[in-house]
């Protein structure tokens, strides 16, 4: 089955390498992570390590599903990529790139190439769905990268606009 991509990009008044660090450091998968998401993060080990894993709970309980992550393509300042080992798709890649424009600014582009399970089935009804899902998940991602990185404002007023 032909995989389904995914892509959103915006400019960040900011380099690369601050664009990169801000996405490794302490709280930014919580910050990027929008309250009306039900993603819980059960474990996850730095990205520095080769084949790092992170395992996420998502959905709502009791019917959480178990999303298993694993950090591969590692290039600091510039990219990593995240690959589905098991979990809720046929198949996930997802590349986080951080593309330089000049030493004060970059766009920020994630690209998601994912198949959806159930065949044809899960295309015809899913893809609609979490293309929608993807659009506003990465709008809002990429507003409070971009404040977080700008301006310093807290996400918490880029969730209700984004709502």
């Amino acid at each position: 089955m032909q995989p389904i991509t995914f892509v959103a990009t915006t400019r960040v008044a900011a380099s690369a390498e601050a664009v990169f660090d801000w996405h490794e450091g302490p709280g930014a998968f919580e910050q990027l992570t929008p309250s009306w998401e039900r993603v819980r993060r059960r474990e996850c080990l730095p990205r520095a390590a080769a084949r790092a894993r992170v395992s996420l709970l998502v959905g709502p309980w009791p019917f959480s599903l178990r999303w298993e992550l694993e950090h591969r393509d590692y290039r600091y300042g510039r990219s990593f990529t995240d690959v589905q080992v098991s979990g809720p798709f046929r198949s996930w890649t997802h590349v986080h790139r951080m593309i330089p424009e000049g030493p004060h600014a970059c766009v920020l582009e994630d690209t998601i190439e994912y198949v959806l399970p159930l065949g044809g089935l899960g295309r015809l009804f899913g893809r609609p769905l979490v293309a929608r899902k993807l659009k506003r998940l990465f709008a809002f991602r990429h507003a409070v990268t971009r404040r977080a990185l700008e301006d310093g404002s807290d996400f918490e007023r880029t969730e209700r606009s984004a709502r």
